[in-house]
């Protein structure tokens, strides 16, 4: 593939390559063709099978599957570009061709359907994993690590940096998080990365307790004493947080540097805690936000429903205008073969076989005149959705640092208020450990 262009035209691009061996033909069809969730989704190639839809062809590897022992009859792979790339139709068939050919499947049924969202342009390819000449399945063995050299040989066949993940196989990002993480995090309706980064921010700058529940309350969450985990800490909601989990440490490094939650309040009485301490005003000042948030993104929404329907009425006008013209030009190729004694005498001069050559350069010249077209309008409408979208992340972050606000807002009124001539005192106590305790800088201080 060509190296992509800075400006996200369409071109070669690297993959980010995932994949799973599964049944559930049906449900994984449904899924694929979901387009009620994606702006667009297109079959670009489905090919071994007899059915020239996706149902039916996932249909046929299933039934083919029972005359096997095997249960997860399909290889279903994601080819995911970086972001602002946008991939073509054959950029994607040329790295499903490559998952393919590491992996062993090659020539079996195999199926590419394209999804595009928030301005993004993914692609699926789905193989049968059933050898119908030898009815048994194809075993893959160490597929994940097939997967991860051919995501590199994408990278380095054009010299592109590699990523984190790929560069020294499987650094894991420490912002990483759990399934039960993000169920949790999404029930808020927060992005759980703001989440983590509070806790992990909070551990990193504090060196104990008290440090960290102040570095906590900054940004509205409170230390507390769990039934059965320890610390915990609680959001204005009263939502638990498991503290060891949300800062990604282990139980007894939260001890050692925490020491013991003796002291710290329960669950429930945090809660009673905060709902007394929290003002009727605050709390109107936190609907007031979360609806204005709603509404904001709401318009965006119903401007990304209107842009995805006219360009979904746009490719279906040009597929039928497509499809028209080809039918049209057929005609006028089928013309050039005469039958009967006419048909018989051209082929004796071998006129009729300089017509079929002439008709098979004419298709070839029209199917990538087409093929231009379609990559053309896909080029110009992911540019309106990718500025949409920008548009929706820009949104998005004023929104996110508006909640820290608030945030930052509740933790003042929750904070007990110190007296003047205590903060003082505080500040004259750090001068002087400051001058008696010579130590590295690390920073400054939020030690009360």
């Amino acid at each position: 593939m060509d190296a992509h262009k800075a400006d996200g035209s369409l071109g070669g691009v690297n993959m980010i390559v995932k994949a799973s061996q599964r049944s559930g033909s049906m449900a994984l069809a449904d899924h694929l063709m979901n387009d009620r969730d994606n702006d667009h989704v297109e079959v670009i190639e489905i090919d071994g099978f007899m059915a020239n839809d996706l149902h039916g062809a996932f249909k046929e590897a299933h039934a083919i599957s029972k005359a096997t022992q095997c249960k997860q009859f399909l290889f279903s792979v994601s080819l995911n570009p970086p972001e602002h790339m946008v991939a073509t139709d054959d950029d994607f068939r040329d790295a499903a061709d490559r998952v393919a050919n590491a992996v062993g499947l090659n020539d079996q049924p195999h199926a590419i359907i394209i999804h595009e969202k928030n301005g993004r342009r993914h692609a699926h390819a789905v193989w049968s994993r059933i050898d119908a000449a030898e009815l048994k399945a194809i075993n893959l063995p160490h597929f994940k690590n097939k997967l991860r050299d051919v995501s590199r040989d994408l990278f380095l066949d054009h010299g592109w940096a590699l990523p984190d993940g790929l560069a020294t196989y499987g650094n894991k990002s420490p912002l990483n998080f759990t399934l039960e993480e993000w169920q949790q995090a999404k029930r808020q309706n927060l992005d759980p990365r703001e989440i983590k980064q509070v806790f992990q921010n909070a551990w990193d700058r504090s060196d104990s307790r008290a440090s960290f529940k102040n570095a906590l309350e900054e940004r509205g969450y409170f230390l507390a004493k769990g039934d059965r985990r320890g610390f915990v800490a609680l959001d204005i909601d009263g939502n638990v947080h498991a503290v060891a989990k949300w800062t990604g440490v282990k139980s007894k490094d939260v001890k050692a540097k925490l020491g013991s939650p003796e002291g710290l309040h329960y669950v429930d009485e945090t809660k009673s805690q905060i709902r007394s301490k929290v003002s009727d005003q605050m709390r109107h000042f936190i609907a007031k936000a979360k609806d204005r948030h709603v509404t904001e993104m709401q318009l965006l929404r119903e401007e990304v429903t209107s842009t995805v329907q006219a360009h979904r009425q746009e490719r279906k006008t040009l597929k039928e205008g497509q499809a028209k013209r080809w039918t049209d030009e057929t005609k006028v190729r089928s013309r050039r073969l005469n039958g009967g004694l006419r048909g018989l005498l051209d082929k004796v001069t071998g006129k009729s076989k300089a017509a079929r050559q002439q008709n098979e350069r004419e298709a070839l010249k029209a199917a990538k005149r087409d093929q231009r077209q379609r990559d053309f309008m896909i080029r110009e409408q992911m540019k309106d959705r990718q500025k949409l979208q920008e548009r929706i992340n820009k949104l998005k972050i004023k929104q996110r640092d508006e909640r820290k606000n608030l945030a930052c807002d509740i933790a003042s009124i929750l904070r007990p208020k110190l007296r003047p001539e205590t903060v003082m005192q505080q500040q004259q106590n750090l001068t002087v450990q400051s001058v008696r305790s010579p130590r590295r800088d690390r920073g400054p201080s939020f030690t009360p």
